[in-house]
């Protein structure tokens, strides 16, 4: 395997929360529907709020690698949810952050994505930059999840 497949290899790594980090799919499952907008002590959100706020940053940060029209969002009223979740709105949030974390994936993965390119319509951004941008602000809000799901348990 060459540089440039190691390279995705190991972005790929990263973007599954593999080696050092629990993966995001682990971390959400068999959270308790009851306690999604439970905010434990000392804890500033909820699972739910945590959950969605992954789900629309990765989401802005994926379709400003895509989409030559791409608008920025304001920040931070844009980035997290308004209202509280539900069960159905959990499972759809995470069914769209997994989706959406398949897409960055597979955009590293293909050979003909040059990860150092600046992204044409960025400001001196790359995909690679874009793909550990969402590597590790997924690893930092899951990890607040874990710790929530953790103090809701006991």
């Amino acid at each position: 395997m060459n540089n440039d497949g190691q390279l995705r290899k190991h972005i790929i790594e990263l973007l599954d929360g593999k080696s050092a980090h629990i993966d995001l799919e682990s971390a959400l499952k068999d959270f308790p529907s009851d306690k999604i907008n439970d905010k434990p002590d000392g804890s500033p959100h909820s699972a739910w709020q945590l959950l969605e706020h992954i789900r629309i940053a990765q989401w802005d940060i994926l379709d400003f690698c895509r989409n030559p029209n791409y608008k920025e969002m304001k920040w931070p009223d844009d980035y997290w949810p308004n209202d509280d979740g539900t069960k159905e709105t959990w499972d759809r949030s995470v069914k769209l952050v997994l989706d959406d974390l398949q897409a960055m994936r597979e955009i590293v993965s293909n050979e003909s994505t040059d990860l150092f390119a600046k992204i044409p319509h960025g400001s001196g951004q790359t995909i690679l930059r874009e793909a550990m941008l969402v590597a590790d602000h997924n690893a930092y809000h899951v990890g607040q999840i874990v710790f929530i799901k953790k103090m809701l348990e006991s």
